[in-house]
């Protein structure tokens, strides 16, 4: 196989999709989102982390004061990947989400989330 053969197989192959959590190991708690793409995702969330730019203030003041090595980042689920080459994950991936949501209750001290009203 030459490189442009092992470039395009690579453009074809669908990154990995699913649910994933930064757990606080100090105390417990954490924090759930759903990615299209779970490793860039997870790279995301740890450069925002690291530069003080995280959506999550209460995670981001946790993590200011514990450090990186205080916590873990972990896939929880991954999506199944269709045979039809133009599904839309969306709502997949939000469904997944609310069940890890509703599973695990990241709520007050359990975790980073907020109840939607």
């Amino acid at each position: 196989m030459d490189k442009k053969e092992i470039r395009e197989r690579y453009k074809r192959t669908p990154p990995d999709m699913g649910v994933y959590m930064v757990k606080n190991l100090v105390d417990g708690k954490i924090y759930i989102a759903r990615a299209m793409d779970l490793q860039g995702k997870l790279n995301s969330e740890m450069f925002q982390l690291r530069n003080d730019l995280h959506m999550n203030k209460e995670l981001q003041q946790d993590f200011n004061t514990l450090g990186l090595d205080r916590f873990a980042f972990e896939v929880l689920d991954r999506l199944a990947v269709k045979q039809d080459p133009g599904y839309d994950y969306s709502a997949d991936l939000r469904t997944l989400e609310a069940l890890w949501l509703e599973k695990l209750q990241p709520y007050a001290e359990k975790g980073y989330h907020r109840r939607k009203p």
